[in-house]
């Protein structure tokens, strides 16, 4: 086996590796979404805006969410989306949300569902996998 055969045979297996754990999470994303708009309950959330501290490494600020339980708890959450020009989350207003009785830290703001994320996750994902498919037949040959 060749130096040259010997580095695709690496990057088919960095690329089927790296296929396989984007695919998984965007089937993990979907899964996640579909079982919170099935068991989600309901609610409307007041967004509040957070002051980004000196541990906020991230360019993107996501604000905070503060709803009641059907139980009468009062929770604030960070918001599992950013605020977007095309759907603001606006200090003060209040967006629907569905939250998950039993943890209701897990939050779906409606409308920021992302699901082209998850579906993108899920194309690399194969776009990976037929690479490292391509790399393997191309080091056999």
């Amino acid at each position: 086996m060749g130096a040259a055969s010997a580095v695709a045979s690496a990057a088919a297996v960095f690329a089927g590796l790296g296929g396989l754990v984007a695919h998984l999470a965007g089937l993990a994303g979907l899964r996640e979404l579909r079982r919170l708009r099935r068991v989600g309950v309901p609610g409307l959330a007041l967004v509040r805006e957070r002051l980004p501290g000196p541990e906020d490494r991230s360019a993107v600020s996501r604000p905070l969410l503060q709803f009641s339980t059907e139980d009468g708890r009062v929770v604030e959450v960070f918001s599992p989306v950013p605020s977007s020009r095309r759907t603001p989350l606006v200090d003060g207003s209040h967006v629907p949300i569905r939250y998950d009785p039993a943890d209701p830290s897990q939050v779906l703001v409606a409308g920021h569902e992302r699901r082209r994320l998850e579906y993108a996750f899920l194309g690399l994902g194969c776009v990976m996998a037929i690479s490292a498919i391509v790399l393997v037949a191309l080091v056999v040959l």
